[in-house]
């Protein structure tokens, strides 16, 4: 698992690419059945608060907890990161971990109504064991610059169809997206741990709600097919370097998936978000954004940054839902395009919990023909 622990070497990082699914597989190995939950599928999973969650949501809680302690899966884990790892080793952090996802879940449900608004990060903050007094060089220092999951809404600013509205006439006018109805993009990509030659990654898109990432290594042909796919209805990922390999997704991150492929054809933003409101402007490397926050499918929330010159996309911000705190990811957008009159990010980039991924168009086809299959399960193998 990689996390931005200062503890960790690229080697190390290297290794636990894969640390975050691979917890054992009660039973024989393999993808999990659609519909079991975490504690049906993976050995000793016992917490009451997670033994329920789909598989996708189980992998993004131990996310949050890793993340907000800056661990790694060996800090729990016996001989994680080895081909002598036991994760089904009850050590003494994984008992403590077990009491204080129950005292997180009793707290929100006694007091928020079952909310996550009490997660690890509220207390750890990175550290193994919370701070308890605030240093007064921080308290007399530079203001907190952590952002609320949930923002603030600013009555002052244009509405959020003002801007929505301001977007799409920045890509090309709601006309010439509407004639949109699919693409493929090529290009390289790079993750954060580079890998010889890096990898090379094509994206296709069918309007109005399928989309498939796919990334290959060509230098390095072992590591097989990454792939991220929709089809408008189910979901997969395939890690090949994981125990996992390939899944389907049944939880929150079907529903990143299935929001990041209506956003891919964006003159149906409006319909693709409701309960929009309008936060407090903010800065994103230095240019003033405008940020409208709203829910994706089934409740997924979402919030969007618009470069407030360009009235352009320069963030999205998707929160997975999790007992124990929400599980953001992030996509930054830049080097805006022209395409036969529509704009195209040629740059962006993916960050999630377990890792970043930077992709560099180098060419973008529109409106041509995708066989159904490019969406549908995915092959692991390199090649295919």
């Amino acid at each position: 698992m990689k996390f931005w622990s200062s503890r960790l070497t690229l080697p190390v990082a290297a290794m636990s690419v894969a640390c975050l699914s691979c917890i054992p597989l009660a039973g024989q190995a393999g993808a999990p059945v659609k519909g079991r939950t975490a504690g049906e599928v993976f050995k000793n999973v016992t917490t009451s608060p997670l033994k329920g969650l789909t598989v996708d949501d189980f992998m993004g809680s131990m996310g949050v907890m890793a993340a907000a302690l800056g661990f790694d899966c060996a800090d729990c884990h016996t001989g994680a990161g080895t081909d002598k790892v036991v994760w089904e080793d009850d050590t003494n952090r994984k008992k403590m971990a077990r009491r204080m996802t129950e005292m997180v879940a009793v707290i929100n449900k006694t007091n928020f109504g079952g909310a996550p608004l009490v997660s690890c990060w509220t207390c750890h903050h990175g550290k193994d064991v919370p701070a308890t007094t605030i240093a007064l060089d921080n308290l007399y220092g530079p203001p907190n610059e952590e952002k609320d999951d949930i923002i603030t809404k600013d009555d002052t600013q244009p509405a959020a169809t003002a801007i929505l509205d301001k977007y799409i006439q920045a890509l090309g006018g709601a006309q010439k997206l509407a004639g949109l109805k699919s693409f493929i993009a090529t290009g390289t990509q790079g993750g954060y741990v580079q890998v010889k030659g890096g990898g090379q990654f094509e994206i296709f898109a069918k309007a109005p709600d399928e989309r498939t990432v796919r990334v290959t290594f060509k230098d390095a042909p072992d590591r097989g097919n990454q792939t991220r796919s929709f089809n408008g209805t189910d979901g997969w990922v395939t890690t090949p370097r994981a125990l996992l390999g390939e899944y389907e997704v049944t939880g929150t991150e079907l529903d990143g998936l299935h929001f990041d492929a209506e956003l891919a054809f964006p003159g149906q933003i409006k319909q693709a978000l409701t309960n929009l409101s309008v936060g407090f402007p903010d800065t994103i490397d230095g240019h003033d954004v405008e940020v409208v926050q709203g829910h994706g499918p089934r409740g997924l929330l979402v919030t969007l940054y618009f470069d407030k010159q360009s009235g352009l996309l320069v963030r999205e911000i998707r929160f997975g839902r999790t007992p124990i705190g929400r599980v953001p990811s992030q996509v930054d957008y830049s080097d805006y395009r022209d395409v036969e009159g529509i704009k195209f990010p040629f740059q962006y980039k993916f960050s999630w919990l377990d890792g970043r991924d930077n992709y560099q168009l180098t060419d973008v086809k529109i409106n041509v023909p995708i066989k159904d299959s490019r969406f549908g399960k995915p092959s692991m193998g390199p090649g295919q």
